[in-house]
């Protein structure tokens, strides 16, 4: 039987107090860091040679000069097609798990992604429109590059100069879409290895079972994220790591307040507070987020090294 959550004598206990530290601790560090390393990028600045930097084109160009950008966006329809028709099958069950918190998140990546893409198409038929290679094509973070005009003193051509974003809120969304990205990353390597190396050998199969929904779940986000990022520019610094922290904790915290009020099976084992492995679970995940996030960095950092 399991334990009324919303008891008091389930919270005021030695357990819940440690594994509140290695949730919030966390947390905070995350809080800090995002305080110190986060720079306004509503305002543009030089910054060093080598150090992280974003770019618009970066959400919409593919790694290889050679690639098309329809080839991207093709891709981002459909595994954004995919992931919402699984999110609003999924919903019928009425569960609220990681898995289902990050899937939602990586559904909105290629629903944005699929945004920028259609927009970073016209700008690239824009730019074979005016015959300028693309291999010349200064990143819009330095120079938009919009077309020659002629000095009328000495006839010689140049180029007019203009600030990339006029608005705050195209920045903005940019962005968000890089720090989505980053999130999913570590997210998703997380939920599936989990699911696959902890949750799935251990689980009764007489009670369990084992649908076609279940491997989507625990499996096409990571997929389809890995495919994307083999084509696409973005990066992984490793300070944007902050925000997978968040994430994960927020979704702690959440399913803390829903037990509270409502006494409710935990989506996972090892969530439950009552056990006394608790603490040593709490401490294991949090663990585990170290080398989620790094594994992915890892895969990109060698993906750029491959296609510069």
């Amino acid at each position: 039987m399991d334990p009324d959550t919303s008891s008091l004598d389930y919270w005021l206990n030695w357990r819940v107090f440690l594994c509140a530290v290695w949730v919030l601790t966390p947390m905070i560090v995350a809080f800090f860091v995002i305080w110190k390393y986060e720079e306004d990028s509503s305002v543009e600045t030089q910054r060093p040679k080598g150090s992280y930097s974003e770019h618009s084109e970066d959400v919409w160009k593919p790694c290889l000069k050679q690639i098309h950008p329809g080839w991207l966006l093709g891709f981002r329809v459909l595994a954004f097609c995919f992931l919402l028709t699984s999110n609003i099958v999924r919903l019928a069950s009425r569960d609220v798990v990681f898995d289902m918190w990050t899937f939602t998140l990586i559904t909105i990546y290629f629903g944005m992604g699929s945004l920028f893409s259609v927009y970073g198409c016209f700008q690239y038929k824009k730019q074979l429109s005016r015959r300028i290679p693309i291999d010349q094509i200064v990143n819009d973070e330095e120079i938009r590059l919009l077309f020659p005009l002629l000095n009328r003193e000495n006839n010689m051509p140049f180029l007019e100069k203009r600030r990339p974003y006029d608005s705050k809120i195209v920045w903005s969304c940019v962005k968000l879409f890089h720090i989505i990205f980053q999130t999913s990353a570590g997210a998703a390597v997380l939920t599936d290895s989990i699911y696959w190396t902890v949750i799935f050998p251990f689980l009764s199969l007489q009670d369990y079972e084992m649908s076609f929904m279940t491997v989507n779940l625990h499996t096409s986000n990571l997929v389809l994220l890995l495919c994307d990022t083999v084509l696409n520019r973005l990066r992984l610094p490793l300070f944007r790591f902050a925000y997978f922290i968040l994430w994960t904790g927020s979704f702690v915290i959440f399913q803390w307040l829903l037990h509270v009020f409502i006494s409710v099976g935990w989506p996972y084992p090892f969530l439950d507070l009552s056990i006394p492995m608790a603490p040593v679970w709490y401490l294991l995940v949090a663990l585990l987020h170290l080398p989620s996030y790094g594994l992915y960095a890892l895969f990109v950092r060698i993906k750029h090294q491959l296609t510069p």
